[in-house]
């Protein structure tokens, strides 16, 4: 229960039975850390089990128990149980595309090959990243647990030699710190020469880090919430699906660590400061390339190929990250944020965002300021 991760899903677990029925939960912490847990949990008499099965040991308690179960965990340990996956590709494909954004060509990711999820990361972000024609550069702490010290060595290393600027996902948001650290000992600017960003969304490490750091928010009570379900179900006797049972991520929670535009076209950096600074008050693309000085096709043009979008796809991303932080940060009614963000109606700013995001602006609202 330490990492924001696993207590959003305890989060979840707590809001369905809010919602439905309730239920006597025993919650166990490093179950496999205390002596004779095997004999414990052959003596156990619940009705069912939500766990991160995240060793051998605790999987094997868990099978002689026989107790519906479902995982939340990537290791997939038990394949015959259900199971509930973050969504990986798209956490991969947001912190990729959020880079590409900025104009960075160069790209890594820094992970540890000890966890699934980590992996898993990696490739999608790698695929992500190649597939847009740019480089990615890999490196991964030991699964030997006695030279992670060595390894964080080989990690300040690793930065020193990668070309200027960069930019880096880390697997979550603690060896995202572990980057911004190691950049401060080996003098390393962030995010002007190396810009971060983690997955998680916690708090603990984003708002502690110096600079504040970038993260992709899991949508991890939406989790916990399916794996309550699904063990509801379970213990109803009806048949569910082994899975995966993925949940998409909330988006991007964007932060000092990536606030930067690493391109040498003094146009489009213009391009893209006005479109900062105005975008919720209606301006055009027209506008933009006036202000640019460029034609409107050169500006789309250059803008494609430094930024990895159109200059009407940047609009609206602007738009909708200040209607992300109107709605985690703010009580401001709906109709107030689409008046502060440019949109005419409700109803279209609604649309948009769901489009978008995949969510409503409600749900949006209510997971991310649990």
């Amino acid at each position: 229960m330490s990492g924001a991760y696993a207590r959003g899903l305890i989060e979840g677990v707590a809001h369905y039975i809010r919602d439905h029925k309730p239920w006597e939960i025993q919650l166990i912490n490093n179950l496999h850390e205390r002596p004779h847990f095997k004999d414990w949990f052959s003596e156990w008499k619940g009705h069912g089990i939500i766990a991160r099965i995240d060793t051998p040991l605790v999987a094997e308690a868990i099978v002689k128990c026989r107790a519906p179960t479902v995982d939340v965990c990537a290791g997939r340990m038990i394949p015959a149980v259900p199971w509930i996956e973050t969504d990986n590709e798209k956490i991969s494909q947001l912190a990729a595309e959020h880079l590409i954004q900025r104009g960075f060509k160069h790209l890594a990711f820094f992970g540890d090959e000890r966890f699934n999820w980590s992996t898993r990361r990696r490739d999608h972000f790698a695929h992500q990243v190649r597939q847009t024609g740019c480089n990615c550069s890999c490196f991964e702490l030991s699964r030997d647990a006695k030279e992670l010290d060595a390894s964080t060595e080989q990690l300040g290393r690793w930065l020193q030699k990668l070309p200027k600027p960069i930019g880096i996902m880390a697997g979550n948001d603690a060896l995202a710190q572990k980057i911004i650290a190691a950049c401060r000992f080996g003098g390393l600017a962030v995010p002007d020469e190396v810009a971060v960003i983690g997955v998680d969304n916690d708090l603990l490490y984003c708002e502690l880090s110096t600079p504040p750091l970038s993260s992709v928010m899991p949508n991890t009570r939406a989790s916990g919430y399916e794996a309550a379900a699904l063990l509801d179900r379970i213990i109803d006797r009806e048949k569910v699906s082994i899975g995966p049972h993925v949940i998409p991520p909330l988006g991007v929670i964007s932060r000092q660590s990536t606030d930067i535009l690493a391109v040498d076209d003094p146009h489009i950096k213009e391009a893209v400061k006005f479109i900062r600074e105005n975008a919720c008050a209606g301006i055009k693309v027209s506008d933009v390339a006036r202000k640019a000085s460029l034609s409107r096709r050169v500006l789309e043009l250059r803008f494609k190929k430094l930024l990895g979008q159109t200059p009407r796809e940047e609009i609206l991303q602007v738009r909708l990250d200040l209607v992300k932080k109107l709605l985690r940060d703010t009580t401001l009614p709906l109709y107030r944020i689409a008046e502060q963000t440019g949109f005419d109606h409700i109803e279209y700013l609604s649309v948009v965002f769901k489009r978008e995001t995949k969510v409503t602006p409600s749900y949006y609202r209510t997971e991310a300021q649990r």
